[in-house]
């Protein structure tokens, strides 16, 4: 199935649908979505999660009701 870049506000629809929230991997800079379940994973708020996507230079693609983090393509 095919991904495609999606905007984060559309980003934030799907998590709420989906019941996700942004993370950040427990002392790292690397982040994802998460349920807000896994004790390696801190829920962090949308703003910082934006910051983050913005400095490593990544893009939220979704495809087949799946969202992933990708590298902008130059």
């Amino acid at each position: 199935m095919p991904m495609f870049p999606i905007s984060v506000e559309r980003a934030k629809e799907i998590a709420r649908e989906k019941n996700l929230k942004p993370g950040k991997v427990r002392g790292t800079t690397e982040i994802e979505f998460t349920r807000g379940t896994s004790p390696r994973v801190d829920v962090i708020d949308w703003p910082e999660f934006e910051a983050i996507l913005a400095h490593k230079n990544l893009e939220i693609h979704e495809g087949g009701g799946f969202m992933k983090l990708m590298r902008k393509k130059e």
